[in-house]
């Protein structure tokens, strides 16, 4: 027997270090080759780190949330043959994990929804795991399970090395927890607590998120937008071309009207070098479109949105937002925006306050569309009404120039044929 010695790789574009977000294995596990073995976050992205060998591990080489430098030991697999090394000993220390916050209980778990009856397992008997111990599962079945409300250590795995699947989880939903205090009695005194370490794409949001509002000077600007004629436009567009290029949403038509409005206001698709106090007015409009993912708030980039038509924007909005979601956005795909369009859709809110995408110097916020009356040449009718909700670094961009900015976006959307007039 030898040992296989797996070194943190160099994952390319000058990165020296890197932070260990997750352990998919612990010391003991038997792998497999291309079986996951960890993931870890960059700079821009979350990287997965496969197995190139069979084998037992033996120790790994760090704990989640640490930053480790490329080319350090992340783990060690004792193999058939000699292995790649000598000098590892083949009995390290295993590396404690770093505490697993458990997700709170839930009084009645929802169904998941889009899924068959038939594809639910039987249900299983709580696996009796160590509060400690770290269950096999990916961040998205992590992440399903945090929003669940269950405890990864009470779900039994069905997958390699007993990982834990979102079949499992689904099995675990429909049959319940064994024993709840809270669901026997949701008026129970509970005094539990439970520790969340910030690491991975959690952490690194809250850097940037707090060098954002450190460094910028936000101000945000808010107005109101009838978007009755533009949502008709769309459905009319849905009707008669969905089938063929494709359906609609708001986005598209809202990227479309940022992409004329920059014309008239190419102060704001800029970016500002605040150390070297320089600031780059750009020409390309790379639209940033804000996705929630598994791990975390991503940004992927709508490159030359102005030289796209409704649906290449629509198109492209939707591939990315996919790959955002799926873990599959490249670096590439993830950075290099001048100005970001934010969105919780349905869940939009009447007002936000986004925080800018630095060195961006503004940030779009679409808030949700509601039907209200409205007095239009002195008549009450009902309109769907949709409020922007922007922010600017004020740092770069004048009060006077935002507002004009959002107001010609307005112009735009509420009168939508002029959106395509040149």
């Amino acid at each position: 027997m030898g040992t296989h010695v797996i070194k943190m790789p160099d994952i390319g574009e000058g990165i020296a270090e890197v932070e260990l977000s997750v352990w998919h294995v612990k010391v003991g596990d038997l792998v497999v080759e291309d079986q996951v073995l960890a993931d870890v976050m960059t700079d821009k992205a979350m990287v997965d780190i496969p197995s190139p060998v069979h084998g037992k591990v033996i120790s790994l080489g760090g704990e989640p949330g640490e930053v480790m430098a490329v080319g350090s030991i992340l783990i060690s697999i004792e193999v058939e043959g000699a292995g790649n090394t000598k000098d590892v000993p083949v009995a390290a220390e295993p590396v404690k994990a770093a505490p697993v916050a458990e997700a709170k209980p839930v009084q009645a778990p929802a169904p998941v929804e889009n899924k068959p009856a038939a594809a639910v397992k039987a249900p299983q008997a709580p696996v009796a795991r160590e509060a400690s111990e770290r269950p096999l599962a990916s961040p998205a079945v992590r992440k399903h399970a945090l929003d669940a409300g269950i405890q990864l250590r009470l779900v039994q795995g069905s997958g390699p090395a007993g990982r834990i699947l979102h079949e499992d989880l689904e099995a675990y939903l429909h049959q319940g927890p064994a024993t709840s205090t809270s669901a026997a009695n949701p008026y129970a005194e509970r005094n539990d607590e439970h520790q969340i370490p910030v690491i991975g794409m959690r952490r690194k949001i809250a850097q940037r998120m707090q060098d954002a509002t450190r460094r910028a000077a936000h101000f945000s600007y808010v107005e109101e937008i009838d978007v009755t004629a533009l949502d008709e436009l769309r459905v009319h567009l849905n009707e008669k071309h969905g089938a063929t290029r494709g359906k609609l949403t708001l986005l598209p038509f809202i990227v479309r009207a940022m992409v004329v409005a920059l014309r008239e206001f190419p102060q704001i698709n800029a970016r500002y070098d605040d150390e070297a106090q320089v600031i780059t007015r750009l020409g390309a409009v790379h639209v940033g479109v804000a996705t929630q993912s598994d791990v975390g708030l991503m940004v992927p980039v709508v490159r030359h949105a102005e030289a796209r038509s409704l649906w290449g924007n629509a198109e492209e909005i939707a591939r990315l937002a996919n790959a955002a979601r799926t873990g599959k956005a490249s670096r590439d795909e993830l950075s290099g925006s001048t100005i970001t369009l934010t969105s919780l859709g349905a869940l939009g809110g009447i007002v936000s306050t986004p925080v800018l995408n630095l060195p961006e110097v503004a940030i779009v916020g679409v808030n949700r569309i509601v039907e209200r009356p409205m007095v239009i040449k002195g008549q009450i009718v009902v309109r769907k009404m949709m409020n922007l909700s922007s922010s600017f670094d004020h740092r770069v961009v004048d009060g006077m120039d935002a507002a004009q900015f959002i107001q010609a976006i307005r112009g735009l959307l509420e009168q939508p044929a002029s959106l395509f007039l040149e």
